[in-house]
């Protein structure tokens, strides 16, 4: 999926990230953090993200998947991923037929404004985000919740529909207070942008396109953080974004391979990989005459030298990807790895009818095998990754050409072009492979981008998200992954490892493993509440 998808709140990001490279350049010569002396404060950080979300409030799909700084979750999970109590005291009691989720809520905790934090504002979360009326793309990871309700101020109860197995790690979304955005129409208040949260920091001021500004809640249940005011730089483009860190500009960064290496000798900076779920890859439109055509796509997935993109493009950063499960994981289909085969393009492509023309390029009954690639403009991975393809393409006889463009330009365009696109979530399957390759989802917003459609798909994700048995589920996504090799309407590249370079200046920096949304919520300041500085 797209950096700007609807999996999350921050794969819906890129949007909002519009300033070009001139007015990032510009911006950097005024402090983000708001100190004079750059961001030398031992209380205080300054960190560049590529992309930045397009509402703060969890109602409408903000930090849903947890570190949203602002929020809390009724749960949280650890440097292993692992989940543990954050709202609730402790994890939920489970019925025997695992329908009932029951939650215990910590008692004493306030609000940000002052206000006590109850069991009917996690009512009003869950039930306001189900709520059809609610402006919130990523709702249907909440389809196997039947009811939410209070039961007194201190507990709170869930029924589900059907056995949901991933349901306690939905329960990392936001909780939001009833008092405040109860009071405003949900789609279009200014909870959006200025939300009251029982999180460890406060929103200062949110500049679109430049800044997020946060400082310490000195009431934060956990304890008030030391590092008191905590800036996050909208920096679009990777090139300005490292001349920023270099310049002192910034304290942090996310960087690709190439310019993260620039780093790799300077004793103040220390470097961050962080695993991650997070792949890149092409979405091959079903309606289009070419990338709607299977015998293009099995050959596509053939003539891609995924080898040659980890090791040229991401440095060894990351590994090949054969599907939205990497190769690493317990959920992955064995023997699904697809070699680079360029022979084997060519003889899919002959036996299918798309011969060479004159100029090299395959036609069959009068159409070219020529279509458009657009990736995001200052996204140098994607750029390197879209060049790549087309050049393996062009060797099976497949005209690929590469543009780039905001998402408000692309966008239109993906019903009918191929996008270098982006996704993956850890945790299960369902997270992501439901919303990218679901057919009732196609065309919805930046779900499902290839208007994919697959019966046996569509019947191994139902049974995949509705089944409590981990066999049943593991064969319904090895079922899903294998079709995808029979029929791939998107090519996956690879996976990425996420790159950070920090001022070595704080002690409690850690990396989970990622998402293909970070930022705000990932990099080694997914806890920046539990940094201190060094002594």
């Amino acid at each position: 999926m797209a950096a700007r998808s609807i999996h999350g709140a921050m794969r819906g990001a890129g949007a909002a990230a519009l300033a070009g490279a001139l007015a990032l350049t510009a911006s950097a010569c005024s402090n983000p953090g708001g100190e004079s002396g750059g961001t030398a404060a031992k209380d205080t950080a300054v960190v560049g993200i590529a992309y930045e979300p397009e509402t703060l409030s969890p109602l409408l799909g903000y930090g849903k998947d947890g570190n949203s700084k602002i929020f809390d979750g009724l749960l949280t999970q650890d440097v292993d991923m692992k989940l543990k109590p954050a709202l609730a005291v402790a994890l939920p009691e489970v019925s025997s037929d695992r329908l009932t989720y029951t939650y215990k809520l910590r008692k004493g905790v306030t609000f940000s404004d002052g206000q006590p934090f109850t069991a009917k504002d996690v009512v009003f979360t869950y039930s306001t985000i189900l709520d059809p009326k609610t402006n919130n793309p990523s709702k249907g990871e909440l389809d196997a919740v039947k009811e939410v309700r209070a039961d007194g101020d201190d507990t709170v109860v869930f029924t589900l529909k059907y056995p949901y197995a991933p349901f306690a790690q939905r329960t990392v979304l936001p909780i939001v207070p009833e008092h405040i955005a109860g009071k405003q129409d949900v789609n279009t208040g200014d909870f959006a942008t200025a939300p009251v949260g029982t999180g460890p920091y406060k929103l200062v001021k949110w500049s679109k396109s430049e800044k997020i500004a946060f400082e310490a809640n000195p009431s934060y249940w956990g304890g008030a953080p030391k590092v008191k005011k905590f800036t996050m730089a909208v920096v679009k483009d990777d090139d300005v974004r490292a001349t920023r860190l270099r310049s002192g500009d910034l304290d942090g960064a996310i960087l690709p391979p190439n310019l993260a290496q620039g780093f790799a000798k300077d004793k103040h900076k220390k470097t961050w990989t962080a695993k991650t779920y997070d792949y890149r890859n092409v979405t091959l439109p079903t309606g289009n005459k070419v990338t709607g055509d299977t015998a293009v796509r099995r050959a596509l997935d053939l003539a891609v030298d995924r080898k040659a993109m980890v090791d040229k493009i991401l440095d060894g950063a990351g590994k090949p990807a054969y599907g939205p499960v990497p190769t690493g994981s317990p959920w992955f289909a064995k023997g699904t790895e697809r070699p680079h085969d360029l022979a084997g393009a060519k003889k899919i492509l002959d036996e299918a009818g798309w011969k060479p023309g004159a100029d090299g390029v395959r036609e069959k009954d009068g159409v070219r095998a020529a279509f458009p690639l657009w990736y995001l403009s200052g996204d140098k991975l994607r750029q390197d990754h879209a060049l790549a393809y087309a050049s393996d393409a062009k060797k099976a006889g497949i005209e690929i050409t590469t543009q780039s463009g905001t998402w408000e330009v692309i966008e239109p365009k993906m019903k009918d072009e191929a996008v270098l696109a982006g996704g993956g979530s850890p945790g299960d399957p369902d997270f992501d492979q439901y919303t990218l390759l679901k057919s009732s989802l196609a065309g919805d917003g930046f779900n499902n981008m290839a208007w994919f459609t697959d019966p046996a798909v569509d019947k191994a994700l139902d049974d995949g998200r509705r089944s409590g048995d981990t066999a049943l589920r593991k064969a319904a996504y090895d079922t899903v992954q294998r079709e995808l090799v029979k029929n791939p309407g998107y090519t996956f590249l690879t996976h990425i490892d996420h790159l950070y370079v920090v001022n070595d200046r704080w002690d409690g920096l850690s990396t989970q493993t990622e998402p293909h949304d970070h930022g705000l919520a990932s990099g080694p300041w997914w806890n920046v509440e539990t940094w201190a500085p060094k002594k």
